[in-house]
């Protein structure tokens, strides 16, 4: 596969409004500024981000959720959460904010356009930090997550890639997703998180892997506190090349939750930027088109250093690890560097639980059966038809430029005028979608 800028999702629109979710207050502002301190959108595609239609979020979130979050207009700051409220998952840990509707639909629009450059053939990895919210269900919100835009993406995804791996990497199990998919043979999901007594989401365990035709097509490593760099690099060695091989997947999407970095407060494990990395490199070694999105971490310099870091990966390239002076900077200190040291805190995950997980989990993958049609649990007839329309216009513009194997960035994606670049962005060309 030959090498193509990554591309990175951007608009002003959607920081702003990923700013304004309750348990991530403006980390999306402190992420894109270090990209842009370290002049990293010299070596991505930006793409402008378009928000989600209802149409797009109808595809996974059931229209009496998303209605009932069309309710939520300016909120008096003394509002109370009533039974509707709470019956679609609106109190404790997803308060009720202002304009609820349009931050849902901007948050999903960027994993959605993050998904379309990859249908479109424009990049072989497409980056979404703003994305990755892997608690949100069918019928309401969870987990600090409003919606899941990591299914709407994927589902974008499989108009044109008709197996697809779901990693995640988040501390937290991805309950959400693995829920969404639990009934699939098309979409595998594989996760490594914490797992213990009364650590949220509760799910995850070793033996879930599945259910009925979806039976097999599931794979949790279940962690114990603490693990580091050593025992994530350990299982994620043994188990995702196994599961890519069984599954043989189209196209990967890789959740890289930044909350199981030392020191994040709703964590408890202890991950330096490097155990991400190594696992990205044999993700990307797969040459598979690949998704990369956030998801939970909140100690913000840290997801900043570590989504940087990742980025830099991607588009191959080296980054100084003294941090540039720019808005957000006094935030880094007091070392002021972009590496992540290590804890000193004990690993209580021992090696020979370690691979007593890896010998049951070679053995759950015995379930897969790769050989039955693929099942296909989220497409309602219309939806079904709409796909069809939709995936031969696209074979109509592949086909246009077939002789050279790939898209032409022109038919689908246009410059947006100079103006319209905030001053801090213009030194990278910014594209639009055309419909």
């Amino acid at each position: 596969m030959s090498f193509k800028k990554p591309c990175y999702i951007w608009d002003p629109l959607l920081i702003s409004q990923s700013d304004r979710l309750p348990a991530v207050p403006f980390r999306a502002s402190m992420v894109n500024d270090l990209l842009t301190a370290y002049e990293l959108k010299n070596n991505l595609q930006v793409i402008r981000s378009t928000p989600a239609s209802y149409d797009d979020l109808k595809k996974f979130h059931s229209e009496l959720y998303l209605d009932h979050l069309k309710s939520f207009h300016e909120l008096e700051e003394d509002y109370m959460t009533n039974d509707q409220d709470e019956e679609y998952g609106i109190g404790y840990d997803c308060p009720p904010i202002s304009n609820m509707y349009e931050l849902v639909s901007v948050v999903a629009g960027g994993s959605i356009t993050a998904a379309k450059c990859l249908l479109l053939g424009i990049t072989n990895v497409a980056i979404n930090w703003c994305g990755g919210w892997h608690h949100a269900q069918r019928f309401g919100a969870e987990g600090f997550c409003y919606v899941n835009d990591i299914v709407l993406a994927i589902e974008k995804l499989r108009l044109k890639f008709k197996k697809i791996l779901y990693i995640d990497l988040d501390v937290h199990h991805g309950n959400g997703v693995q829920d969404a998919y639990k009934l699939s043979k098309s979409v595998f999901t594989l996760s490594f998180h914490k797992y213990e007594p009364g650590f949220y989401p509760g799910s995850g365990n070793i033996d879930d892997v599945g259910s009925l035709t979806g039976k097999g097509y599931s794979c949790n490593f279940p962690l114990h506190a603490f693990y580091t760099d050593k025992t994530l690099v350990n299982a994620f060695a043994n188990v995702f090349p196994l599961v890519n091989l069984k599954f043989e997947p189209d196209a990967i999407v890789m959740q890289c939750g930044a909350d199981g970095l030392v020191s994040d407060p709703h964590g408890g494990a202890c991950l330096t930027d490097q155990g991400y990395i190594t696992c990205l490199h044999k993700v990307l070694a797969t040459e598979k088109p690949i998704l990369l999105l956030g998801g939970g971490g909140y100690n913000h310099p840290n997801a900043a250093r570590l989504w940087t870091k990742l980025t830099a990966v991607a588009a191959g390239v080296d980054l100084d690890d003294n941090i540039p002076e720019h808005d957000h900077w006094p935030k880094y200190g007091p070392d002021y560097i972009l590496s992540i040291q290590p804890s000193l805190t004990k690993d209580l995950n021992t090696e020979q639980y370690i691979n007593e997980c890896i010998s049951q989990i070679k053995c759950n993958l015995e379930l897969l059966d790769t050989k039955t049609a693929i099942y296909l649990p989220l497409k309602r007839k219309q939806d079904q038809e709409e796909d069809i329309k939709i995936d031969s216009e696209l074979k109509i513009v592949e086909k246009q430029d077939s002789g050279k194997g790939n898209l032409k960035k022109e038919t689908r994606l246009k410059p947006v005028k100079a103006q319209l670049v905030p001053e801090k962005d213009n030194k990278a060309d910014v594209y639009d979608f055309q419909d």
